[in-house]
């Protein structure tokens, strides 16, 4: 048992010594930094320009599902395309059950697009 323990030694002292490393930059940084706040560095910036309205203002649902959009188009890629390059390979060694289990991951992830559809997702006016 005491084996399989000393395999995740050289993981701990990874993180240990990110962790340590992150927090000793941090730290130097706020304390040697220079700190001189002044009306102008303290003003929110947005874009150049200055900000319209208050910080409390509702965001539109359309923010929300373009959101979704995004993040449904990055996981299809993200897991699609390795999968269309390894293809022939995997067809060859796990017969059609890649190419079904793709299918439901597929019709899925349609699914989502479907409902940003049927919200509006896609007018952009």
């Amino acid at each position: 048992m005491p084996d399989m323990l000393d395999n995740y030694i050289p993981v701990v002292v990874v993180f240990s010594f990110a962790l340590v490393f992150g927090v000793v930059m941090v730290s130097t940084s706020r304390l040697f930094g220079p700190q001189r706040p002044n009306k102008v560095k303290s003003s929110p910036y947005e874009s150049g320009m200055k900000p319209i309205g208050t910080t409390h203002e509702r965001v539109s649902i359309k923010y929300y599902i373009i959101a979704m959009l995004f993040i449904i188009f990055d996981l299809e890629v993200i897991f699609v395309y390795p999968w269309a390059v390894e293809f022939i390979g995997l067809f060859k060694k796990f017969g059609v059950g890649v190419f079904i289990s793709m299918f439901i991951f597929l019709v899925v992830f349609e699914i989502g697009f479907l409902y940003a559809y049927k919200k509006g997702g896609f007018r952009w006016d």
